[in-house]
Protein backbone atom coordinates (compact mmCIF):
# COMPACT_ATOMS: atom_id res chain seq x y z
CA UNK A 1 0.00 0.00 0.00
CA UNK A 2 1.24 3.48 -0.53
CA UNK A 3 1.72 5.71 2.35
CA UNK A 4 -0.52 9.07 2.48
CA UNK A 5 1.31 12.42 2.64
CA UNK A 6 -0.71 15.33 3.82
CA UNK A 7 1.90 18.57 3.89
CA UNK A 8 0.95 22.19 4.71
CA UNK A 9 3.20 24.50 3.04
CA UNK A 10 2.94 28.13 4.68
CA UNK A 11 4.84 29.75 2.63
CA UNK A 12 6.05 32.98 3.65
CA UNK A 13 4.04 33.51 6.67
CA UNK A 14 3.46 33.36 10.88
CA UNK A 15 6.18 34.16 12.85
CA UNK A 16 7.04 32.38 15.45
CA UNK A 17 4.51 33.09 18.24
CA UNK A 18 1.90 32.83 15.45
CA UNK A 19 3.13 29.59 14.61
CA UNK A 20 3.01 28.39 18.28
CA UNK A 21 -0.64 29.46 18.22
CA UNK A 22 -1.38 27.49 15.41
CA UNK A 23 0.03 24.33 17.00
CA UNK A 24 -2.04 25.19 19.64
CA UNK A 25 -4.90 25.00 17.85
CA UNK A 26 -4.52 22.22 15.55
CA UNK A 27 -2.79 19.83 17.74
CA UNK A 28 -5.53 19.05 19.55
CA UNK A 29 -8.40 18.34 16.59
CA UNK A 30 -5.95 16.08 15.16
CA UNK A 31 -5.74 12.09 16.39
CA UNK A 32 -2.61 10.86 16.51
CA UNK A 33 -3.26 7.47 15.48
CA UNK A 34 -5.26 9.24 12.02
CA UNK A 35 -1.87 11.17 12.11
CA UNK A 36 0.71 8.17 11.55
CA UNK A 37 -1.81 6.66 8.82
CA UNK A 38 -2.03 10.50 7.02
CA UNK A 39 1.84 11.67 7.60
CA UNK A 40 1.00 15.31 7.98
CA UNK A 41 3.33 17.61 7.21
CA UNK A 42 4.06 21.06 8.21
CA UNK A 43 6.56 23.22 6.00
CA UNK A 44 7.25 26.47 7.71
CA UNK A 45 9.29 29.16 7.14
CA UNK A 46 13.05 28.69 8.50
CA UNK A 47 12.56 31.30 11.10
CA UNK A 48 10.11 29.01 12.86
CA UNK A 49 11.66 25.50 12.14
CA UNK A 50 13.03 25.41 15.52
CA UNK A 51 9.93 26.57 17.72
CA UNK A 52 7.68 24.68 15.57
CA UNK A 53 9.79 21.46 16.03
CA UNK A 54 10.13 21.34 19.22
CA UNK A 55 6.29 21.34 20.06
CA UNK A 56 5.72 18.59 17.59
CA UNK A 57 8.45 16.08 19.52
CA UNK A 58 6.78 13.28 20.31
CA UNK A 59 3.58 13.69 18.05
CA UNK A 60 2.91 12.07 14.84
CA UNK A 61 2.54 15.51 12.72
CA UNK A 62 6.00 15.75 11.05
CA UNK A 63 8.30 18.82 10.69
CA UNK A 64 9.03 20.10 6.85
CA UNK A 65 11.17 22.93 4.93
CA UNK A 66 10.55 24.81 2.17
CA UNK A 67 14.16 24.56 0.23
CA UNK A 68 16.96 22.95 0.54
CA UNK A 69 20.86 24.09 -0.81
CA UNK A 70 22.77 21.44 -3.02
CA UNK A 71 26.02 22.02 -1.23
CA UNK A 72 26.92 21.57 2.24
CA UNK A 73 27.93 24.81 3.34
CA UNK A 74 29.40 28.03 1.26
CA UNK A 75 29.05 31.50 0.16
CA UNK A 76 25.43 31.01 -1.37
CA UNK A 77 23.35 33.90 0.71
CA UNK A 78 19.70 33.14 1.60
CA UNK A 79 20.01 29.24 0.85
CA UNK A 80 19.95 26.78 3.99
CA UNK A 81 21.99 23.29 3.79
CA UNK A 82 20.86 20.18 4.77
CA UNK A 83 22.52 19.61 7.99
CA UNK A 84 20.84 22.70 9.25
CA UNK A 85 17.40 21.58 8.58
CA UNK A 86 18.30 18.14 10.03
CA UNK A 87 19.99 19.95 13.01
CA UNK A 88 16.21 20.43 13.95
CA UNK A 89 15.11 16.81 12.88
CA UNK A 90 13.25 17.96 10.21
CA UNK A 91 11.66 15.21 7.81
CA UNK A 92 10.47 16.66 4.73
CA UNK A 93 11.74 19.51 2.47
CA UNK A 94 9.87 20.76 -0.61
CA UNK A 95 11.80 21.16 -4.08
CA UNK A 96 10.60 23.03 -6.73
CA UNK A 97 7.73 24.32 -6.15
CA UNK A 98 6.53 26.87 -9.09
CA UNK A 99 7.33 29.97 -6.88
CA UNK A 100 10.50 28.88 -6.74
CA UNK A 101 10.89 28.76 -10.32
CA UNK A 102 8.90 31.36 -11.35
CA UNK A 103 10.28 34.07 -9.20
CA UNK A 104 14.20 32.94 -7.67
CA UNK A 105 14.50 30.87 -11.29
CA UNK A 106 14.75 27.84 -10.03
CA UNK A 107 15.53 24.88 -13.37
CA UNK A 108 14.97 21.24 -13.69
CA UNK A 109 18.59 21.10 -13.07
CA UNK A 110 18.64 22.97 -9.68
CA UNK A 111 15.57 20.70 -8.92
CA UNK A 112 17.70 18.00 -9.87
CA UNK A 113 20.51 18.93 -7.26
CA UNK A 114 18.54 20.05 -4.32
CA UNK A 115 16.50 16.15 -4.51
CA UNK A 116 19.54 14.80 -4.33
CA UNK A 117 21.13 16.78 -1.49
CA UNK A 118 17.69 16.60 0.67
CA UNK A 119 18.50 12.73 0.12
CA UNK A 120 22.36 12.67 0.99
CA UNK A 121 21.22 14.19 3.68
CA UNK A 122 17.77 11.96 5.35
CA UNK A 123 15.33 13.81 4.00
CA UNK A 124 12.48 13.17 2.07
CA UNK A 125 12.12 15.58 -0.25
CA UNK A 126 8.67 16.82 -2.09
CA UNK A 127 8.87 16.81 -5.96
CA UNK A 128 6.70 19.65 -7.67
CA UNK A 129 5.85 19.31 -10.96
CA UNK A 130 3.16 21.11 -13.13
CA UNK A 131 1.89 23.07 -15.93
CA UNK A 132 0.88 27.02 -16.39
CA UNK A 133 -2.53 27.74 -17.94
CA UNK A 134 -1.16 28.53 -21.47
CA UNK A 135 0.37 25.23 -21.45
CA UNK A 136 -2.62 23.43 -20.38
CA UNK A 137 -4.51 25.40 -23.06
CA UNK A 138 -2.37 23.95 -25.50
CA UNK A 139 -2.24 20.70 -24.81
CA UNK A 140 1.08 20.09 -23.69
CA UNK A 141 0.25 19.24 -19.97
CA UNK A 142 1.43 15.54 -20.83
CA UNK A 143 5.10 16.68 -22.09
CA UNK A 144 5.62 19.30 -19.60
CA UNK A 145 5.28 17.05 -16.68
CA UNK A 146 7.23 14.24 -18.47
CA UNK A 147 10.24 16.21 -19.53
CA UNK A 148 10.00 17.69 -15.75
CA UNK A 149 10.34 14.24 -14.06
CA UNK A 150 12.59 12.85 -16.51
CA UNK A 151 15.20 16.07 -16.03
CA UNK A 152 14.34 16.10 -12.09
CA UNK A 153 14.76 12.53 -11.26
CA UNK A 154 18.36 11.67 -12.96
CA UNK A 155 20.29 9.54 -10.23
CA UNK A 156 17.32 10.24 -7.46
CA UNK A 157 15.77 7.65 -5.30
CA UNK A 158 12.06 6.88 -6.02
CA UNK A 159 12.03 4.95 -2.97
CA UNK A 160 13.16 8.22 -0.07
CA UNK A 161 10.47 10.46 -2.35
CA UNK A 162 7.16 12.76 -2.48
CA UNK A 163 5.53 13.87 -5.71
CA UNK A 164 3.43 16.61 -5.73
CA UNK A 165 0.99 17.34 -8.86
CA UNK A 166 0.69 21.08 -8.80
CA UNK A 167 -1.05 22.61 -11.73
CA UNK A 168 0.52 26.14 -11.67
CA UNK A 169 -3.12 27.82 -12.71
CA UNK A 170 -4.57 26.32 -9.50
CA UNK A 171 -1.96 27.64 -6.85
CA UNK A 172 -3.62 30.04 -5.02
CA UNK A 173 -6.21 31.06 -8.06
CA UNK A 174 -9.50 29.22 -6.33
CA UNK A 175 -10.05 27.22 -9.53
CA UNK A 176 -9.19 23.64 -8.52
CA UNK A 177 -8.29 20.82 -10.73
CA UNK A 178 -11.49 18.62 -11.10
CA UNK A 179 -10.61 15.48 -8.97
CA UNK A 180 -10.85 13.22 -11.92
CA UNK A 181 -8.27 14.91 -14.35
CA UNK A 182 -5.82 15.49 -11.26
CA UNK A 183 -6.21 11.62 -10.73
CA UNK A 184 -5.46 10.91 -14.89
CA UNK A 185 -2.64 13.14 -14.77
CA UNK A 186 -0.98 11.55 -11.48
CA UNK A 187 -2.02 8.37 -13.44
CA UNK A 188 0.55 9.60 -15.54
CA UNK A 189 3.20 10.96 -13.20
CA UNK A 190 3.11 7.41 -11.94
CA UNK A 191 3.43 5.05 -15.09
CA UNK A 192 7.08 7.08 -15.72
CA UNK A 193 8.44 6.26 -12.25
CA UNK A 194 10.28 3.62 -11.52
CA UNK A 195 9.50 3.12 -8.24
CA UNK A 196 5.38 2.46 -8.72
CA UNK A 197 5.15 3.25 -4.82
CA UNK A 198 6.05 6.72 -4.60
CA UNK A 199 3.53 8.66 -2.98
CA UNK A 200 1.70 11.00 -5.08
CA UNK A 201 -0.03 14.14 -4.00
CA UNK A 202 -2.08 16.39 -5.31
CA UNK A 203 -1.78 20.46 -5.06
CA UNK A 204 -3.23 23.87 -5.89
CA UNK A 205 -6.48 25.36 -4.31
CA UNK A 206 -6.79 22.34 -1.56
CA UNK A 207 -9.80 22.84 0.88
CA UNK A 208 -11.72 21.82 3.20
CA UNK A 209 -15.00 21.33 0.66
CA UNK A 210 -12.93 19.31 -1.73
CA UNK A 211 -10.31 17.18 -0.21
CA UNK A 212 -13.25 14.07 0.25
CA UNK A 213 -13.71 14.54 -3.59
CA UNK A 214 -9.75 14.87 -4.14
CA UNK A 215 -8.66 12.05 -1.55
CA UNK A 216 -11.54 9.71 -3.36
CA UNK A 217 -9.21 9.54 -6.27
CA UNK A 218 -7.35 5.89 -6.63
CA UNK A 219 -4.31 7.50 -7.82
CA UNK A 220 -4.13 10.64 -5.56
CA UNK A 221 -2.25 9.54 -2.44
CA UNK A 222 -2.18 13.11 -0.15
CA UNK A 223 -2.14 16.79 -0.48
CA UNK A 224 0.05 19.48 -1.03
CA UNK A 225 -1.63 22.57 0.75
CA UNK A 226 -0.95 26.56 0.85
CA UNK A 227 -3.23 28.86 1.93
CA UNK A 228 -5.80 26.23 3.54
CA UNK A 229 -2.72 24.85 5.32
CA UNK A 230 -2.73 28.22 7.46
CA UNK A 231 -5.76 28.07 9.49
CA UNK A 232 -5.78 25.70 12.27
CA UNK A 233 -9.30 24.10 11.96
CA UNK A 234 -9.20 24.39 8.36
CA UNK A 235 -5.73 21.97 8.27
CA UNK A 236 -7.32 19.64 10.66
CA UNK A 237 -10.40 19.20 8.40
CA UNK A 238 -7.85 18.15 5.29
CA UNK A 239 -6.09 16.09 7.80
CA UNK A 240 -9.10 14.59 9.05
CA UNK A 241 -10.83 14.13 5.49
CA UNK A 242 -13.54 11.42 5.12
CA UNK A 243 -11.89 8.42 3.61
CA UNK A 244 -14.12 6.76 0.92
CA UNK A 245 -15.60 3.39 1.60
CA UNK A 246 -14.20 0.29 1.24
Amino acid sequence: MRPTVIAGNWKMYKTQAEARAFLDAFIPLVDPETCAERNPVLCVPFTSLGAVGQRLQGSTVHLGAQNIHWAENGAFTGEIAGPMLTEYAVRYVIVGHSERRQYFGETDETVNLRLKAAQRYGLTPILCVGETKRQRDQNETEQVISDQLARALIGVDQQQLVIAYEPIWAIGTGDTCEAQEANRVIGLIRSQLIQPATPIQYGGSVKPDNIDAIMAQPEIDGALVGGASLDAQGFARIVNYQAPSA
